[in-house]
């Protein structure tokens, strides 16, 4: 990542590729609130309007901010832009995103600009939270934006995932530099090659998920809107419900494959379609798989040995539900806090988790939990062989000291921030469970938390509008990992 010399009249010249690039985001934002519009208008919902003007502020704005910071990008950009592009560009695109839900005829989002911006937080960011209350008779234009948010979230973090994490070394994502993070003008027909295969494996799931959805029980709306929030794992739904407005043991099992299928490395799709079979050995994927099927078995037996389902009810019902909440998805078929506590406890760890590395998962990632774990049993063979020579392994290579401490660090810092947003939750006289849980789900970008209030049946209507703030900034802090937004706090990032 190199200097280069800029042209344009407005901003500094050090920060004028950070907005440019913004506002090109925000000329692709306004032309997909012209879809909402258009829905709602074919409907006869005035809220097409709302959409209509929403489209034409953000356009204008960003039509300004293009032309305002032209300069040359052919260069890259140097380390302080590619951290400050990231929040600085989720943070605008959630703003306007939040501007037609406000400006709306829906009045729990028109009452409160509060909930219009956790809405769009929630959906930007694939966590799949939400204020409103009964969803089935929302308006479709609603429906569909909080749909196409999450979409939009979903494709959006692969990239930063591929191209711009692993430049910045956050919390050991230099493991997964290749080509496709070097900034160079020599690399970049390959970086756009690599964009343009991972966008049309990213539609093609998306259609194929719809199709299966609109075949078994669902109409061809309902199918749209969930197949865009099912492959960006993200989990909001057109009813209160969720997935278990739908009494269909096959839709079930679709929306868990196409939930898995958004968790797997999106980079591995676009291997496998280039012949590249050794892609197959991907130790992430089959730590994933692994780690799902042991749980899947455990809540399974659970279930069933406990009396509350049938053998294939509890199968399907903990397949979906483990699924959902390890790929940060959110979509649930029943309230899982009603099966016990020993259940409510392995739910609660298991929103932690998350899925692969480029993949839409939000959580911690699968490879820093196996990078732990290469640690701690380094240290323990050390304690019985204390001249021995252990190495650290990661999919075939050595870990380097960086990553390790990369890592290390990651989850020393989530866990900070894990418990000063819960201690802060609880300042708003919210009960520890409630607070845990929405800290965790802000975080993961999980969605749903635990516990009565927010949990899979409820929803995040009756927080405090601060408290919800707070969370909005939770979720974007996980989903950008931790040091993106964080380092912006720190003076000597202005510096130099």
């Amino acid at each position: 990542m190199r200097e280069r010399s800029y042209s344009g009249a407005w901003a500094p010249p050090h920060i004028r590729p950070v907005f440019h690039l913004t506002g090109r985001m925000l000329l692709a934002l306004a032309a997909a609130m012209l879809l909402p519009a258009g829905i709602d208008a074919l409907t006869g919902d005035p809220d097409w309007r709302a959409f209509l003007i929403g489209s034409g502020i953000t356009f204008a704005c960003a039509a300004a901010l293009t032309r305002a910071t032209r300069c040359r990008l052919s260069g890259g950009l140097t380390l302080r832009q590619a951290f400050l592009l990231t929040p600085v560009a989720w943070t605008t695109i959630a703003l306007f995103g939040a501007i037609p839900l406000y400006i709306s005829d829906y009045s729990q989002l028109r009452d409160s600009f509060t909930n219009a911006f956790f809405e769009s937080v929630s959906g930007l960011t694939t966590t799949g939270a939400t204020v409103i209350v009964g969803l089935d008779d929302a308006p479709q234009g609603i429906l569909l934006w909080r749909a196409l948010l999450q979409w939009l979230g979903g494709i959006g973090i692969i990239g930063v995932a591929i191209s711009i994490l692993p430049a910045l070394g956050v919390g050991g994502m230099q493991l997964f530099r290749t080509e496709s993070s070097d900034r160079s003008e020599k690399v970049m027909p390959r970086v756009r090659e690599i964009a343009t295969g991972i966008v049309l494996i990213y539609v093609a799931l998306t259609v194929a998920c719809g199709l299966a959805y609109w075949l078994v029980a669902m109409t061809p709306f309902e199918a749209l809107a969930h197949a865009l929030s099912t492959v960006s794992t993200a989990g909001f739904s057109t009813s209160d419900s969720s997935m278990a407005r739908w009494d269909s043991a096959a839709l079930h099992w679709i929306a868990t494959l196409f939930m898995f299928s958004g968790a797997l490395p999106f980079v591995l799709y676009l291997r496998l379609f280039q012949g590249q079979r050794e892609a197959l050995r991907d130790s992430q994927v089959w730590f994933l798989v692994g780690l799902l099927a042991a749980v899947i078995v455990i809540v399974a037996a659970w279930l069933t040995l406990t009396g509350r389902h049938s053998a294939a009810d509890a199968l399907r019902l903990a397949a979906f539900n483990v699924v959902s909440v390890v790929t940060t998805t959110g979509y649930a078929t029943a309230d899982y806090t009603l099966w016990g506590n020993l259940m409510i406890g392995l739910f609660f760890g298991l929103m932690f988790v998350g899925g692969c590395t480029g993949s839409t998962s939000g959580g911690m990632k699968i490879f820093r939990f196996q990078v732990m774990i290469r640690m701690l049993e380094s240290q323990f063979l050390r304690l019985l062989y204390p001249r021995g020579v252990f190495p650290r392994v990661y999919a075939g290579r050595l870990l380097p000291d960086d990553v390790i401490g990369s890592v290390v660090v990651f989850f020393s810092l989530y866990f900070v921030c894990y418990s000063t947003l819960t201690v802060a939750m609880m300042a708003f006289d919210l009960d520890f469970l409630t607070s845990a849980s929405a800290a965790v789900a802000a975080l993961s970008n999980v969605g749903p938390g635990l516990g009565p209030i927010i949990g899979p049946a409820g929803n995040f209507a009756a927080l405090p509008d601060a408290s919800k703030w707070l969370l909005c900034f939770g979720m974007l802090l996980g989903r950008l990992e931790l040091f993106t937004v964080l380092i912006l706090f720190f003076p000597q990032f202005w510096r130099g």
